[in-house]
């Protein structure tokens, strides 16, 4: 059984507003690995980068390094989501990077100290500015899995033609 969905820009009914999603992260991910390289941008990360066991091995790259390897691969998502458009498979491996790094940035909600105050009063969850900026990776979490999703079943009909 073949799907008629190739990627959203192509597909029918309901996958066709997922297009919309695709651009917006596209823009999202420019305009993220653009500030990596500011001064300003590579010393606000440092404090998450510090704390995250997930990539807190990026400091051997030094303060702008750690930005600079960031903002790159933030550029190299934001191409393969465009060249998605055209090819399910780059579509599904940039969903991929996506939802690897918002799980990664969220994931500073917890491991970045002083950002959130846990207590039992009657505020149980209380967070500073930087846990309302983290807070929303939630929703572009979120995104790149649709986007992941919608793409997969195309992208993997793909490499098993292949074989």
């Amino acid at each position: 059984m073949r799907t008629t969905f190739n990627v959203a820009e192509h597909g029918t009914g309901s996958y066709r507003p997922l297009a919309i999603l695709r651009w917006v992260m596209v823009i999202i991910f420019i305009s993220f690995g653009m500030q990596k390289f500011t001064p300003q941008s590579a010393q606000g990360i440092a404090q998450f980068i510090t704390n995250s066991p997930f990539i807190s091995w990026l400091q051997v790259f030094g303060l702008r390094g750690e930005a600079y390897f960031l903002g790159v691969t933030e550029f190299a998502i934001a191409a393969l989501l465009i060249a998605g458009a055209f090819n399910p498979l780059l579509s599904a491996i940039g969903a991929f990077m996506g939802v690897v790094t918002f799980a990664v940035t969220f994931s500073f909600f917890f491991t970045t100290p002083g950002v959130v105050k846990w207590s039992l009063s009657t505020d149980p969850m209380a967070w500073n500015l930087a846990g309302e900026f983290l807070f929303k990776d939630i929703v572009l979490l979120a995104v790149c899995v649709v986007l992941l999703l919608a793409s997969l079943p195309e992208a993997v009909g793909r490499v098993r033609n292949v074989d």
